[in-house]
């Protein structure tokens, strides 16, 4: 029976669990019309066709794991802040791999149509603060930082890691070897300043590297 009340939020939301289920590659107009009960032809009152469905998929793959990232690491600083954060966004990818893979396809779409609350990247940069990195070295750090967990989060979801050893402990491992590495980072202080107010993440710095 169709769904009454479709709007585009529900469409897009409605997307994305089809993602998670199924793979965002699998992702297609039929494929969430017969979800909602609706002829295809329908849903373009609501999204712009196939490009658009993906890109809101994107976007909510953004916002979602910016909202991860900083629910961890809201109130924390430094090494404690960086350990919540990555396992934070190991936890959104193994989560929601649909949207987490629609990120990754299109992050292009998702800076050119709306600025995202909580910025996952802006997340990531308060994080940092709290290591005395020199604004000049940020985009470098971070840079690093996201290449890492998603390199280790794409391996793993992929089944990249065949040998018995335990991934927490390599995941953990990595997380250990960027707090040393930030803590010396080129042009940082050579340990974590002392935190003062604003340190703390609350979402509210903006940006996208």
């Amino acid at each position: 029976m169709p769904r009454a009340g479709l709007t585009p939020a529900s469409v897009a939301e409605e997307a994305a669990v089809l993602s998670d289920e199924q793979g965002f590659a699998a992702l297609s107009l039929a494929s969430v019309a017969k979800r909602l009960g609706v002829a295809t032809p329908s849903l373009y009152k609501h999204v712009d066709g196939l490009a658009g469905l993906r890109r809101e998929v994107a976007v909510l793959g953004a916002t979602g794991l910016g909202v991860w990232v900083q629910r961890a690491a809201v109130g924390r600083s430094g090494p404690e802040a960086l350990r919540a954060s990555a396992d934070a966004y190991r936890g959104y990818a193994h989560a929601h791999p649909g949207r987490y893979a629609a990120l990754q396809q299109a992050p292009k779409l998702v800076g050119a149509h709306l600025e995202l609350s909580p910025d996952p990247v802006a997340v990531l940069a308060a994080v940092l603060r709290g290591f005395g990195i020199a604004e000049g070295q940020t985009v470098h750090a971070i840079r690093a930082l996201r290449s890492a967990l998603h390199g280790f989060v794409d391996l793993e979801t992929n089944g990249g890691f065949g040998l018995p050893e335990d991934v927490d402990e390599s995941f953990a491992l990595l997380v250990e070897g960027f707090v040393r590495a930030f803590e010396r980072w080129p042009g940082g202080a050579s340990a974590p300043r002392r935190q003062t107010h604003g340190d703390t993440v609350d979402g509210t710095t903006r940006g996208r590297h």
